[in-house]
This record gives structure tokens, C-alpha cells and sequence, in this order.
């Protein structure tokens, strides 16, 4: 315990009202791992002065950091509402909307605690990142030579510049700028995991693949140790919550599954399509390919399908009540999955709607149950090279990227996943298409006929310009630098990575024979 903290937690004790006693020994506490006591502390601090930013915001802090990100903005709001001039209340909402993927909004709110407080290089170096995302590199420069002139060691501004280098083919210069993490003693944060990851960008272009290896490990090392508290032993892992659902499948009887001719949805697209696979397969490329056409809307990894989730998924007899459901039970969930379709800014209604999501694949049976006209796009890309981009990917938090902290870990989620698939396929009434990366890249326009087809969509050679359109609709998933850029060969990146991966083959090893990617 600090002397600042021994003296707060004294004033405390002595019945001294100051808010911020109880802000600074909730700090103490949160970095301690002991959320329920810090927010104890924050609730009391606000009882005695309602409506403090600095309380809201440290509130704020300690929502994001638990992923509870709707609390997070909230309180971020209501600072603002209290003091409008309040920077740090700006730059945390930047911090959440950012985690959260709301890009646009987050770039906002970091340039008004920039015009709020011009020497905050934190505001400066979260417009950088962002402007990463966005393949602007002139606005990347200019924020983040601001953060560092401001502080010199701001990660975040440095990995800004490593990434726009790297692109640029600077490869050399974004490793020296980064290099010096790897030998640094410091403690474990997420701006040190992401620079690390760039930096096994920056040695992986110049192949120097032992260096990236060991630059990949620590980034995930830093980013598992960041976020342990949030997953402790006793809570659900990712890879567990797909063994519940498959298992649940394999003891629910699935006679007569679909609801035969369902009743019409206001609000509901023409065409019906989701696009899954596994992350890093090339959903995203392929969502943007299909989006290049007119009439076809699409929207990437939203939970769409959350009512029915917490309806089926939430316990081991979910599927048993699913394949009860009646026709009008079925008919309010689909209402409330359009219904998030229209919120999420697309009128749908007379066109075509992809519905990109990875993951989808394990909510199979409630897709086949309350959308039997829909049409399943399955990705299939080469299993070594998914796994391997998976695990040296710089993804936000999820109960899934947290699986991706280990080679071994990744597997074992992409074998549930496909496994829980496979089961899918097999015993539900789905129309599914799969679309093979490999096939996409090197003969892209009968490949995209075949899809077209499939869908019933008329083929155009616009679809080959999906990076006009990635650049038009803009991109939140980590596929967002190669879906601007037009199309290129990704396919055996896992060979210079042999020597990691052959560990993991036992696991693999089915799906790629069955997938016949040694062929």
C-alpha cells in the first residue's frame, strides 16, 4: 500500500467525506483484482457527491476494463452531462467506444478531450490507432508524432507508426521503433500486447519468423495476464460453452425440425443469408465481395440473434425447448431479429441481407429452427493457416479471442467449432454452400458465379470491386487492412510457421483431411 492510499484509507476511516479518498482506494483495490470492493467504494463516493465526473469516470474505467461496456458509455455520459469540459470523461468514452468497435464515435470523442486538453497524448495516440483501421496514413503520422512529442513512449502512438510502416514497407524501421518491448521488464498491459503484436508484424515481413514467433508468444502472454481476473477457473471457457451446445444437440430429436412455410416478418429481407466459418477464414472478405452488388445490405458480428440466444442457449435444456417451439413462439423471435437488423441502421426490406458472423455456426440449430428459408455460406480455408492467423491476430477481448492465447487453445476451439458444425450439417435441414478461400482467390470469378447462384443473385464484375466497396462501408473486424486492398493470394502462410504448428497437428489433422486441404 502506497502513502497516498494509507493516508486516503485513514481519512476514510476517520469519517472524511472527500469523494476522492474513496476514488484513490478504489483504484488501490481494482488494480488488486477486487472489482466489488473498488465499486463499493465509487457508490459510496457518489453518495456523497452525486454526480461527480471524476467518480462517473473511474466508474467508467472499471466497466470497460470488465467488458460491461453500455455502463461504461453511460457513466462516461453522465460526467459529461455534469461537466461538459471534463477531458478525461471524452478521452474514456474514445477508450469504450473503441473497445466496443464504434470507431467513428470514438474518434470524436478523442478529438473534443484533444480540443478540451491539447497536451493529452492519450487523445492524440487513440485517433492514431484508429486512423490504422481506416488506411490513413497521413492522419496516422500526424496524431501520433503529436502523442509522442507530447510523451515519447506513448505505445499506443508508437504502434500507430510501426503499423503505417509496416504497410508501407518499412518493415526494418517499424521493428526498431518496437524491438526494445521484448527485452523490457514492465508490467503486463494491453498497449505492450498490441505493440508486441505489431512488432511480430514487422519481423514476420522480414522473415525473420523465430523473432516474430517470440514477439507473437509475448503479446498473447501480456494479453492473457491483462485479462485473467475476467476469466476465472470457475467460469465457462468459449471452447466449453460450444461442447454444452453440441452436446445438447446430440440428445434433442430433430424429426421434422424446421417450422414448415413460416409466417411473414414485417421488416424482413428478400433474400436471407449468413455467412460463417471460423474467424480468419475470410467471412470478411467475402461479406464485402457480396456487398459490392446493388440490393445486397450486410452487417458484421452483430448478435442479431441474442433473444434467442438467452432463450436457448443458457442452459443444457435449451434445445429442448427450442424444438417445441410452435410456430408463433418462433414468429417473436424472428420479429426481434429483424427487429435488431433495422436498429443496427439497414432497411432490408425488398433487397438482400448477409448476416457476416464467424461464430454463427455454433447457433446452427436455432438458425435452421426460426429461418428455414435462409441461405448458409460456409467459409473453408485451410485449417493450419486459420489457426495460425487466429493466434498471431491482435483481436479486442472476447470469451472467444481468449481461447487464441495459445496455439494448443486455438485448436482446441477451432476442433469444438467444427466438430459442433459437422453435427449441425448432419442432423439439421440446412441449404448451405461452402466457399473455399483458396478457391476465391485464384479463380475468383467462378467462384463468385457458383455463390451467386446459390443465393440468386445475379453476377457482376463488380464484385471484384470489393475493396471499393470494404473503403465505402468501412470495416470493424481485424480483416480490415486486407479487405481494402484488392486480392491476393493468402494461402499457406503457416508454412514458415511449420515448425510451431506441428505440435498442434494431432488436433488438425482431421479437418484437413476432411476439408482436403493436403490435396
Amino acid at each position: 500500500m502506497t502513502d497516498t492510499v494509507a493516508a486516503a484509507t485513514a481519512a476514510i476511516a476517520r469519517g472524511d467525506t472527500d469523494p476522492y479518498n474513496y476514488v484513490t482506494v478504489a483504484w488501490d483495490h481494482a488494480q488488486a483484482g477486487d472489482r466489488d470492493a473498488a465499486f463499493e467504494l465509487l457508490r459510496q463516493a457518489l453518495g456523497l457527491a452525486p454526480n461527480d465526473p471524476v467518480v462517473l469516470t473511474t466508474m467508467a474505467v472499471l466497466y470497460r476494463e470488465g467488458r460491461q461496456l453500455r455502463d461504461a458509455v453511460l457513466h462516461c455520459d453522465a460526467a459529461i452531462r455534469s461537466c461538459p469540459t471534463y477531458a478525461a470523461a471524452w478521452l474514456e468514452r474514445g477508450f469504450v467506444l473503441s473497445t466496443g468497435g464504434s470507431f467513428e464515435k470514438a474518434t470524436e470523442s478523442y478529438a473534443e478531450a484533444a480540443r478540451l486538453d491539447p497536451d493529452n497524448a492519450a487523445a492524440w495516440a487513440g485517433m492514431a490507432l484508429i486512423a490504422v483501421r481506416k488506411g490513413d496514413t497521413d492522419v496516422v503520422r500526424g496524431h501520433a508524432f503529436k502523442a509522442l512529442a507530447l510523451d515519447p513512449e506513448n505505445l499506443i502512438a508508437r504502434s500507430a507508426l510501426a503499423a503505417v510502416e509496416i504497410e508501407g514497407g518499412d518493415y526494418a524501421t517499424a521493428a526498431a521503433r518496437l524491438a526494445p518491448l521484448l527485452e523490457a521488464d514492465a508490467p503486463p498491459s494491453s498497449e505492450r500486447a498490441n505493440a508486441l503484436n505489431v512488432l511480430g508484424d514487422a519481423f514476420d515481413r522480414l522473415d525473420r519468423t523465430g523473432d516474430a514467433f517470440r514477439a507473437y508468444q509475448a503479446a498473447k502472454s501480456e494479453f492473457a495476464a491483462v485479462h485473467a481476473g475476467q476469466f476465472a477457473a470457475e467460469r465457462e471457457t468459449h471452447r466449453a460453452f460450444i461442447d454444452r451446445i453440441g452436446a445438447s444437440l446430440a440428445r434433442t430429436a430433430t424429426d421434422n425440425w424446421a417450422i414448415p412455410t413460416p409466417e411473414p416478418i414485417a421488416g424482413a429481407a428478400a433474400k436471407h443469408i449468413f455467412l460463417l466459418g471460423y474467424p480468419r477464414s475470410g467471412t470478411t472478405l467475402v461479406e464485402n465481395i457480396l456487398a459490392s452488388l446493388p440490393d445486397v445490405l450486410a452487417l458484421e458480428e452483430r448478435p442479431t440473434l441474442r433473444d434467442a440466444d438467452e432463450a436457448f442457449l443458457t442452459d443444457g435444456a435449451g434445445f429442448d425447448q427450442l424444438a417445441s417451439l410452435t410456430a408463433e413462439g418462433a414468429k417473436r423471435f424472428r420479429e426481434a431479429y429483424w427487429a435488431k437488423v433495422k436498429a443496427a441502421g439497414l432497411d432490408v426490406v425488398g433487397k438482400s441481407f448477409v448476416d457476416m458472423d464467424p461464430l454463427k455456426g455454433l447457433r446452427l440449430p436455432i438458425i435452421s429452427r426460426l429461418f428455414p428459408d435462409a441461405r448458409i455460406l460456409i467459409m473453408r480455408r485451410d485449417t493450419r493457416d486459420v489457426v495460425w492467423s487466429c493466434f498471431h491476430t491482435n483481436f479486442a477481448l472476447t470469451s472467444t479471442t481468449y481461447e487464441y492465447t495459445s496455439l494448443e487453445s486455438t485448436a482446441r476451439h477451432y476442433d469444438a467449432l467444427m466438430r459442433l458444425i459437422q453435427a449441425s450439417l448432419e442432423r439439421l435441414p440446412l441449404t448451405t454452400h461452402e466457399v473455399r478461400y483458396d478457391s476465391l482467390v485464384r479463380e475468383f470469378d467462378a467462384t463468385t458465379r457458383e455463390l451467386c447462384n446459390f443465393i440468386g443473385l445475379a453476377w457482376s464484375p463488380c464484385l471484384r470491386q470489393f475493396s471499393k466497396a470494404a473503403k465505402t462501408r468501412g470495416v470493424s473486424t481485424a480483416s480490415a487492412a486486407q479487405v481494402r486492398k484488392p486480392l491476393y493470394d493468402g494461402t499457406r502462410q503457416w508454412e514458415r510457421y511449420r515448425a510451431y504448428i506441428d505440435p498442434v497437428l494431432p488436433i488438425l489433422q482431421p479437418w484437413i483431411d476432411r476439408f482436403g486441404f493436403d490435396r
